[in-house]
């Protein structure tokens, strides 16, 4: 038996900030709250205090790509992912076209509050790409 679908687990201090800026970042949309409740901080609010705030998710609206849930925890990250995501905006492209591709889906998230890190430039055996973090410094590489 084969599993077809996943969910992604970002560990963080502010879920739903990060989990709005990978919405920007995938496309991805906040599901509807829980039936009951109008809004999600209807829901949250309805929750105890000490769970507040604590998780958020976001989902790929056409259903194909894993859900991220990203929830708080109380310690800072403090070394490099073991894990990390690669967006995948160059998929087919090589050389310049794909360099310029790269770039200005970086300049993008760049203004979402990414951090970009490093530039790795093509050789004889992968094409370029940008290493890159998340607004609480994950790891993630435009590809």
């Amino acid at each position: 038996m084969s599993i077809k679908k996943f969910q992604v687990t970002f560990d963080c201090a502010e879920p739903e900030r990060v989990a709005r800026f990978w919405c920007e970042v995938l496309g991805y949309v906040v599901p509807s709250p829980p039936e009951g409740f109008a809004t999600w901080d209807d829901f949250d609010r309805s929750l105890p205090p000490e769970r507040q705030g604590a998780a958020f998710v976001c989902s790929d609206p056409s259903g194909v790509g894993p859900r991220l849930y990203f929830q708080r925890v109380p310690e800072g990250k403090v070394v490099k992912n073991r894990v990390h995501l690669d967006v995948r905006v160059g998929t087919g492209l090589v050389g310049a076209e794909r360099l310029a591709t790269l770039e200005a889906e970086c300049a993008r998230l760049v203004a979402l509050g990414a951090v970009q890190v490093q530039v790795l430039l093509a050789d004889e055996e992968n094409e370029s790409c940008i290493v890159m973090q998340d607004i609480e410094g994950n790891e993630f590489c435009l590809d």
